[in-house]
Formats: C-alpha cells, structure tokens, sequence
C-alpha cells in the first residue's frame, strides 16, 4: 500500500496526473475514449482555421488527458465551393465503435449514430445530456441547469463556466452530410467570423447573406427538433452571435482508429 502511494504522489508531481486519471476514469474494463465533446472553445466563432484547426484542437484537449495516441477529427461538414468539393462529417470520423470517458457506447456504427433506416431512427442512439461528456468527463451546462445571469453574452459567458453551452457546431444536416451549396451553414469552410449584415433580419437561419453555423444538442433539449446534430442555425458566424443561442463554439471529436 505504502508503494501505491508514494508511486501516486510521483506521478502526480511529475505531470502525469492527467493520464494516471484518464486511465483510472476514462478506460472501464479496458475501453477507451473514443468520443468526447470539447471542454472548450476555440474562442473565433465559425473561424475554427478550417477543418484541420478543428481537428487539432481535438487532438489536443485528447493529448491533455491522455488519449492522444489516437487520430481524433471534429464531427464538422463543409459545403461544396468552387474547386472544392462538400465534405460530411460522417465520412470522417471512422466507422465506429465510439465511448465516452465513461465507457459507455455512445453509437455502434454510422448507421446507429444517424438512424440510417427506420428502426436505427426509431431506437436513436446513446447521446444523451448524461453521456455527451467532455475530454475531462464533465457534463455540458443546458438549459435550467444553473440560474446564470447573461447567459447569452459572451463578455459573460466567456469567464463563466457554468453558463448554458450545450450547441455544438455542425454544419450538417440530419444524416451527417453537408448542406448543398448556397445558404452557408458552415461559416465559409470554418475560415469565418463573420455576421449577416446589420439591419437584416435576426433569424435561427440561414439565407442570402446570413452566414451561420447548423448546430445540435447533446441533450437534446433545445430549439429547431431538439436534433444532437441538425437543429437548427445560429444568428451568425461570431463568437457573440454563436453564444446569442446558448453555444460558444464547442464541438464533437470521435476517434477515427
């Protein structure tokens, strides 16, 4: 017992802690994390530096807490642009299965987690409030969970941890494929901040000259159908107009090895 102990507390001081409570909490009966939704913004709105910054900032909140020994992708679709093809979000995060920090199964396959065919959509998968956790197994803060002033102001939100945050960008439509091109509702590829023009009008959607970013729920409890991936959009691109409907910018990572 006495080695345990001193082994704990050296790992502790040497830096590995993270690790040494990803394996205690992340890896029951041997399975690991291979989903998680991000514990933090990247803080530019839409402007993610594209699919490969997305993709980075889930390999490093993963490589935080010890699970960077996989290739992580951002759950992200990108509409079609002259000379560049749409790309879907389910064709690039693997074929599944995919956990979370507990363990749990959050979908089997592709087909289980979009609800490919009738019965798939009728029994849903696992993603619920109690399993769409972060890289660090925290719950996301939804509606009616904290009694949290200015909740939807990000000068607020931004210092405020436990403000409403449970939209997570998207980009993509119920099946997990992008949007045809258009109406942007992936903030120009994730390249972009920008908010419709002043004047116009403020809707939880796109149209000409409203860029926004499609977002879903991982509790499900929201505006639009309450989707964990396509329910509705957002009032811009911005970091103060994501957070306008109770997002800041988060997003799912899943394994994809």
């Amino acid at each position: 017992m006495k080695r345990i102990l001193v082994l704990t507390a050296i790992l502790a001081t040497s830096g590995l802690a993270s690790s040494v409570v990803f394996g205690q909490h992340g890896m029951p009966g041997g399975t690991p994390m291979t989903f998680f939704v991000t514990s933090e913004p990247i803080g530019d709105g839409g402007n993610l530096g594209g699919l490969a910054g997305a993709d980075a900032q889930c390999q490093r909140l993963a490589q935080a807490v010890g699970a960077g020994n996989k290739t992580w992708h951002a759950y992200l679709s990108t509409q079609a642009r002259p000379g560049q093809p749409a790309v879907n979000a389910r064709d690039r995060i693997g074929a599944g299965p995919w956990y979370n920090f507990d363990g749990v199964m959050i979908a089997r396959d592709l087909a289980h987690l979009h609800g490919d065919t009738l019965e798939l959509a009728r029994l849903g998968n696992n993603l619920t409030k109690r399993t769409g956790l972060t890289e660090k197994g925290q719950i996301v803060p939804g509606l009616n969970d904290y009694q949290v002033p200015r909740d939807s102001d990000w000068e607020y939100s931004k210092t405020t941890p436990y403000t409403n945050r449970h939209e997570m960008i998207t980009g993509s439509q119920l099946d997990g494929r992008a949007f045809p091109p258009g109406v942007d509702y992936s903030c120009n590829s994730w390249t972009s901040n920008a908010d419709p023009a002043p004047g116009g009008p403020q809707v939880l959607e796109g149209g000409a000259g409203r860029p926004n970013a499609q977002i879903g729920f991982p509790d499900r409890n929201g505006g639009g159908n309450g989707s964990w991936n396509s329910s509705h959009g957002t009032n811009g691109c911005s970091q103060t107009a994501l957070n306008k409907t109770h997002g800041v910018g988060m997003f799912y990572c899943f394994a994809t090895n």
